[in-house]
């Protein structure tokens, strides 16, 4: 098995894309080793001396550090990521596998159809370019003019994404929804 790396925009996360897929469909976020109890992988990857952060996107692993050097961790992350794929254990445990975590969505029964068009423009235009660098970006309400948005793996942190977000994503909705003020990361 051959587990490529690559650099993200985030100096402080690494990339790790196994050859295989990690969560077809989904995507799952951990801040923390408690937030992990539903992925082995995850909490193999925290045991890691200076891991902070590990996010399972489709086929891909976007790894956080704090006060580590990455040359001290990657041999242990790619240990850990060959192991768990040569061992056949899932990438979340069953009872866990059909909940989405990020919250609740809210929005305006009246904005259903703006929504829709913001949620297309997200899941076309913006998601496959920020899984490019290790992240994902996912709707989490639109109020009066502003977007919500989760930022995720490389994203949650990164010294751009305000750039991005304001710059590239705001940009974007609101030259295709003219009902969009603002975008705001929660």
């Amino acid at each position: 098995m051959f587990i490529q790396t690559e650099a993200t925009p985030n100096p402080a996360t690494l990339k790790f894309i196994p050859g295989k897929p990690v969560l077809p469909g989904g995507a799952r976020d951990y801040r923390e080793a408690s937030s992990a109890a539903e992925s082995p992988l995850a909490q193999k990857l925290f045991s890691v001396d200076g891991v902070s952060g590990v996010f399972l996107g489709q086929d891909f692993i976007t790894v956080t550090r704090a006060g580590a050097e990455w040359q001290h961790m990657k041999p242990a992350i790619l240990g850990l990521i060959m192991d768990h794929y040569l061992s056949g254990a899932p990438m979340l445990l069953e009872e866990t596998r059909q909940v989405e975590g990020g919250g609740e969505e809210f929005f305006e029964a009246g904005d259903a159809e703006i929504v829709t068009t913001i949620k297309q423009l997200l899941d076309t235009r913006v998601r496959p370019a920020v899984a490019q660098d290790g992240g994902d970006i996912t709707f989490h309400g639109f109020r009066e003019g502003v977007v919500f948005l989760n930022m995720k793996g490389s994203c949650a942190g990164c010294p751009s994404s305000t750039a991005t977000l304001k710059h590239g994503i705001e940009n974007l909705l609101r030259h295709f929804v003219p009902e969009v003020s603002e975008v705001r990361a929660v």
